[in-house]
This record gives structure tokens, C-alpha cells and sequence, in this order.
């Protein structure tokens, strides 16, 4: 299926009908000129669908995007990068609502027609003197040749930006489908910590749309991890405005299947750029379990072992510890029997029937020392899979968090804090 998928340039800016800019409003240092402030604009009214962060402790945008997105009307999303406007209480609610109206006011939408979603240091008062009044020069910059300055202009601690295009042909239309994301460190299941934008010239109805992004975010963006730890912005945004003039696509039929492939596709795609992106990794690692008895226990399986620090500790000291991925598995609280446990990593054993395997552990070493290999854990015990993807554990990856909190320097300057 994937052969038929035509890469091309524009991020979200290359399907028709979709317009986007970025600009820099130095929201975490006023000197900084990078980008930090973005918006994709729909030139067409579209139906809309979205994924959010399943943690108790919501940042603002998310609570008020959330209302916005039962409405169903959404036409354009702002996003902004340095500030997760997150444990703000009623001042984050009201600058979001603040974005979002002078979002809607220079577009000519209503405000519950945007979408604003930000992401960077948890728990300071945005700068709204830094980004209200900068509204209406970003809608000015709308074109559609700005779908990597969006890209660029959402990241934090990503080291490059990451988008994806494609175009695919279904029922003899070509539908393109853009999409990027930011992600880097607290990536964890559920959603793993990012902001994701993908828009779609496809016409999809507004409830099929929500059963596509759902069912493609089960099998993307909640299938890979990092360190663990689950954010309070996490969000996935679709837009698909049907500006290709084909007919509505509908579920359970072929044209229907071709654009959930698609759409999965993409999300798999910008997953695992997450990873490879991850805060100082050198390794990404793919868990497959089979044999599992059911679809749950091998979940559990997965998650066990591409959480667990033991394990990714040792990929990252290049070390083929076979033993670190049995005992994950054992405390998964999945249903396993250790005497039937098989480990592989890419196509050579590591453990079979729960015991060492023959392979040198030379040859395992030279596998693991490469950037990329695959953990294969067979539980003999069904017919159930699950896979994930993840990363080792570096020490720099603790040094690089051992301190984020330079910017409260700069909120003491603006009066923020």
C-alpha cells in the first residue's frame, strides 16, 4: 500500500484550499528571532476532528480547543511554541480565548472556529504583549508555500522540524494529505506528548473523520515512547476541506480503506520521526510481541519492556541484555509462561523457552550497536500482537533535563510572574 503513496513537498500547506504562515514573536526570549508562531488556515469550510492529551492536568488551550471541536466547525488553528500555556488557571483560559478571537477576528471566522494549541514551559503566563497585536500580521503572511516554516515554528526541544506530504489516488481523484509535528522528550502512550497538524483536501464527513483520526492515533501516536511521561498539551488536529471535488468518501469501502491507510500512514510516519528526534537518543528501537493470548496482553508486554529504563539503558551502552527484556515482560501483568518466552533481536535469538539461546554474544552486540534493530518477543502462548516503537536512555538526556527554568528569568522581566 505504501508504494502507491507519493511523496511530495508543502507539509500542510500542499493540499488544496489550505493556506498557512509562521512568524517569531520571541514569546520565550524577545531577542530570539526564531519562529514560535503559527497558523494553518482552511480557505473552505471543512470538517474537523481531534485527539488530546489523556492526562488529568490540561493546559488551557486544550480545554478550550476541546469545546471548540464539539462545535465541529473548525477552519484554522494558531499554535505557538516556548510557553504550554499549562497550570495557568482562568489567565491561560482567557489568553487562549484571546488568541483564538483575534485569530477569528482577522480571518472573518467565528472564535469557536479556531483551534489554539501551544506547547513549551509549563505553568507562566503567556506574553500576550508579544503576540496579540502580531495577529493580524500573521494572517497577512497566509500562503502556501509555508508549510515547513509551521513545521519549524511548533518545535521545542526537536533538534529539526518534521512534516511529511503525500498524494495518493483514490476513486481516480489524487488526494494529498499534509501533515507535522513537534516532539521530543515526555513521550509516553496516550497520548504521547507532541502537537500534530494534518490537513487533507480528501471530503471526508465530519463522523467518519473522527473514526479515522481515532483509530490511526491507536496505532501511531499511542504506540511509541521515550521516557514515560505523558504531557498536558498533547494534541492531533485534522482538517479535510474536500477541495479536490471527489465524492464523499465513506466508511467500509474501498475508497474508505485507501484514505485510512493514508491517514494512518502519515501519522506512522510522524511518530516515529518523534522518535528518532527523541531528547538525546542514539537509538531507535522497534518492540514487536506475538504469541500473546490476547490483544491486551501484548500491550502490556510492549509497553513493559519499551518503558522500562533497565532495558533502554542497555541499548544504549550497546549491551544485548536479553535478561532486562524477560523481566519487563514478567512484571507487565500480562498471562505469560517464562518456559515458552522466545527473544530475538532483529533475526537472531537472544532467549528461547525462557533460557540463553546459542547465538554468540558477539553478533549480538554488532546488532545492537546500530542506530536501528528490533526487539521480537514471542510469547507462545496465542494468536495476539502488538508493536511499539522507542529509544534508549542516555546520560545526556538527563543532563539536557536537569533544568528548563532559564525562561522564568525572562517571565520576571515581563511582569509575568
Amino acid at each position: 500500500m505504501t508504494n502507491s503513496y507519493k511523496h511530495i513537498k508543502g507539509g500542510v500547506g500542499a493540499p488544496q484550499g489550505f493556506l498557512c504562515s509562521a512568524i517569531s514573536c520571541g514569546i520565550k526570549n524577545p531577542t530570539a528571532t526564531r519562529l514560535d508562531l503559527a497558523l494553518i488556515y482552511s480557505e473552505v469550510p471543512c470538517s474537523a476532528a481531534a485527539a488530546f492529551t489523556t492526562n488529568r492536568v490540561k493546559a488551557a488551550p486544550i480545554k478550550l480547543s476541546q469545546a471548540h471541536f464539539r462545535k465541529g466547525e473548525i477552519r484554522a488553528i494558531i499554535a505557538n511554541s516556548g510557553n504550554a500555556n499549562a497550570c495557568t488557571g482562568v489567565i491561560g483560559i482567557r489568553d487562549a480565548r484571546a488568541m483564538s478571537a483575534a485569530t477569528a477576528k482577522c480571518l472573518e471566522l467565528r472564535t469557536n472556529q479556531i483551534g489554539v494549541c501551544s506547547t513549551g514551559v509549563i505553568g507562566l503566563p503567556m506574553p500576550m504583549q508579544r503576540i496579540t497585536h502580531r495577529i493580524p500580521e500573521l494572517v497577512s503572511a497566509l500562503g502556501k508555500n509555508h508549510g515547513a516554516d509551521v513545521a519549524a515554528a511548533i518545535i521545542t526541544s526537536d533538534t529539526h522540524p518534521k512534516e511529511i506530504a503525500i498524494e495518493v489516488e483514490i476513486d481516480g481523484y489524487p488526494v494529498k494529505i499534509g501533515g507535522c509535528v513537534k516532539g521530543a522528550g515526555m513521550i509516553s502512550p496516550s497520548m504521547a506528548t507532541m502537537l500534530c497538524f494534518i490537513t487533507t483536501d480528501a471530503h471526508v464527513s465530519q463522523e467518519n473523520l473522527k473514526k479515522y483520526v481515532l483509530e490511526s492515533v491507536e496505532e501511531s501516536f499511542n504506540r511509541i515512547t521515550i521516557d514515560g511521561d505523558m504531557s498536558t498539551n498533547d494534541t492531533v488536529m485534522v482538517l479535510a476541506n474536500g477541495s479536490n471535488s471527489m465524492p464523499a468518501i465513506r466508511r467500509n469501502t474501498a475508497s474508505g480503506k485507501q484514505f485510512a491507510a493514508a491517514i494512518k500512514y502519515v501519522m506512522l510516519e510522524l511518530a516515529k520521526a518523534v522518535v528518532r528526534d527523541g531528547e538525546r537518543v542514539t537509538k531507535f528501537v522497534t518492540v514487536s510481541v506475538q504469541g500473546a493470548r490476547t490483544y491486551l496482553d501484548a500491550k502490556k508486554v510492549a509497553e513493559a519492556v519499551s518503558k522500562s529504563a533497565l532495558v533502554k539503558s542497555s541499548w544504549n551502552g550497546g549491551d544485548p541484555n536479553w535478561g532486562r527484556i524477560i523481566h519487563a515482560v514478567g512484571y507487565s501483568r500480562a498471562r505469560i509462561r517464562e518456559e515458552l518466552i522466545d527473544i530475538h533481536i532483529n533475526d537472531q535469538a537472544a532467549c528461547l523457552g525462557g533460557l540463553q539461546a546459542p547465538t554468540p554474544m558477539d553478533e549480538l552486540r554488532a546488532i545492537v550497536a546500530h542506530k536501528e534493530f528490533t526487539i521480537h518477543i514471542n510469547l507462545n502462548q496465542g494468536n495476539a500482537t502488538y508493536e511499539m516503537y522507542t529509544s534508549d536512555l542516555s546520560p545526556e538526556y538527563v543532563d539536557f533535563n536537569r533544568s528548563e527554568y532559564a525562561y522564568w528569568k525572562q517571565a520576571r522581566k515581563d511582569g509575568l510572574v
